[in-house]
């Protein structure tokens, strides 16, 4: 499933430091600024940052508090909002990542690469 049109898709992408995966997760994020805590889903993951299905989406510039869980494992990081889609959702860029969260994001992505390229083949 497609969340943002192609064309500008692949112009964020072009910015991106490392690649996106595919990855399903429920995630709690807080906007630092209001406290509004939202329930939301993660599609996408990389080692920097995360796309957020939301209807509602915070606009680029928020600064939030997210809390990424899996069925054994969660991941915490300060984050701000790089960009915003109107009734899709928002693009988060992790900032100041604790050093014991690294292991379980890292070994998230390792799994989603390798159901990527199971995919393919």
């Amino acid at each position: 499933m497609t969340t943002t049109p192609p064309k500008q898709r692949s112009s964020t992408a072009d910015r991106r430091r490392v690649p996106r995966f595919p990855f399903v997760a429920s995630a709690e994020v807080v906007e630092k600024m209001s406290g509004v805590q939202m329930i939301v889903r993660v599609t996408e993951l990389s080692l920097y940052g995360c796309y957020l299905d939301m209807p509602n989406p915070l606009p680029s510039g928020s600064q939030v508090f997210v809390k990424i869980f899996t069925g054994t494992d969660f991941f915490e990081a300060e984050a701000g909002v790089v960009y915003s889609q109107p009734n899709l959702g928002v693009g988060l860029a992790f900032r100041n990542v604790e050093p014991s969260f690294l292991p379980t994001l890292k070994r998230w992505l390792h799994e989603a690469m390798l159901e990527l390229l199971k995919s393919r083949h």
